[in-house]
């Protein structure tokens, strides 16, 4: 075996200390996720909740392989986003920005933390009120939980990429909700956020995918936006995007010396993970950007609406392809939902009661349990998620 091979096979699930670099980023991205949460009071600043989701990532990952020879990188995947009610995706403003929560505010929140450049995402959506969330809002977040929960069930080795947009879709419409367009849940690999085995949200003739199965060893990001609207996002706005990833295959001699020089401190700061501008002098990294933008030496990830008055709802987590079955490791409680519908669906009641592991052969004695392994090893159908739950059932 060469050195390539055997450094490509150390490098998957199959190292246990593969496992344990998701798991710990996984732990943090979950703590930050519910700081972000505890921290989105009405009247709070967007932009200083942003940044403490961020900080908290950045200390958490900064505590960890401090003594170790190899310099391990570690730090923030995906800026944390707040993109509050008909905004979509990818709010993370830059510090000038007055933008302020306000009582019954439905919130996305959308964060990732690595170490050594494995990845863990995770998305919620949080409505800020006190009791149950109902009508369409519960509508819309019942969705896009059912169909997290439905995915985690069909993302297993031997099953289609296909057979999940189906299923995310067949679970949207029974809420009488669209899954938003465009969106695609990506294989993660050591420092690549987006491989190129994707699962579509919204299959239609304008966006296709390579057909793909699932294999063990294999990480996805699950991503799952859904909107009470027609599920057709609009850029409205091209100066409110501030996340970009470096496209490292790209090549171009900026003209510019401010392009250049924000160009060199991101290739340094930055040059693998998606970073918010809101890291960057902020009047250079205007000028700088659009440069940088047009020449595609960066990707840019563009804040994205449906129209004022629709619900949208997102959820995106982390599984594990393991052998012993499917394991979710980012989430977050859910709060009590009173939606207006029911899943009545054979189909979809089918999917919900597909246990997440995988059959142990010979039906031998359980190992015990390591510390830090997830409770649920049992291969046993788990209990389909009511309609009300107060959170996401599986995998907690």
């Amino acid at each position: 075996m060469s050195d390539d091979e055997r450094e490509e096979k150390e490098l998957d699930l199959s190292s246990p200390e593969v496992v344990t670099k998701y798991k710990s980023a996984a732990e943090i991205a979950n703590k930050a996720l519910q700081l972000v949460v505890s921290e989105c009071k009405p009247k709070a600043k967007v932009v200083d909740i942003c940044e403490k989701g961020d900080a908290f990532i950045r200390e958490q990952t900064g505590n960890m392989y401090k003594n170790v020879k190899r310099k391990i990188e570690r730090g923030v995947a995906f800026p944390t986003c707040i993109s509050v009610n008909n905004t979509i995706c990818h709010f993370s403003p830059l510090a000038s920005d007055e933008t302020v929560l306000e009582e019954g505010d439905m919130l996305k929140i959308d964060l990732g933390c690595h170490i050594d450049g494995f990845i863990a995402v995770v998305a919620h959506t949080h409505v800020l009120q006190e009791g149950p969330v109902t009508g369409r809002a519960a509508d819309v977040l019942a969705a896009v939980n059912t169909a997290a929960e439905v995915a985690l069930r069909l993302v297993r080795p031997g099953r289609k990429n296909k057979d999940v947009t189906e299923a995310i879709q067949k679970v949207a419409t029974a809420y009488d909700c669209k899954i938003v367009e465009g969106v695609l849940s990506h294989q993660m690999k050591q420092f690549v956020i987006d491989g190129n085995k994707v699962v579509l949200s919204v299959s239609n003739p304008e966006t296709r995918v390579d057909d793909a199965e699932f294999e063990e060893n294999e990480v996805y990001a699950i991503d799952i936006v859904a909107s009470t609207g027609e599920g057709k996002p609009k850029l409205l706005d091209e100066k409110q995007t501030t996340i970009y990833k470096r496209a490292v295959d790209k090549n171009y001699h900026l003209k510019m010396k401010t392009s250049r020089f924000i160009f060199s401190e991101i290739s340094q700061r930055f040059p693998i993970m998606p970073f918010t501008a809101r890291a960057l002098e902020e009047k250079r990294a205007r000028l700088g950007l659009v440069e940088c933008v047009n020449h595609e030496l960066l990707q840019p990830y563009p804040v994205l609406h449906e129209k004022p008055g629709d619900y949208v709802a997102h959820i995106k987590f982390t599984v594990l392809l393991m052998p012993n079955g499917s394991d979710r490791i980012t989430s977050h409680p859910l709060q009590e939902l009173q939606p207006t519908k029911t899943i009545d669906d054979p189909e979809i009641k089918a999917w919900l009661s597909l246990g997440t592991k995988t059959k142990k052969k010979g039906g031998g004695k359980k190992k015990k349990g390591k510390k830090g392994d997830t409770a649920d090893e049992s291969a046993e159908p788990e209990p389909e998620p009511m309609e009300t739950t107060n959170g996401a059932t599986a995998q907690e």
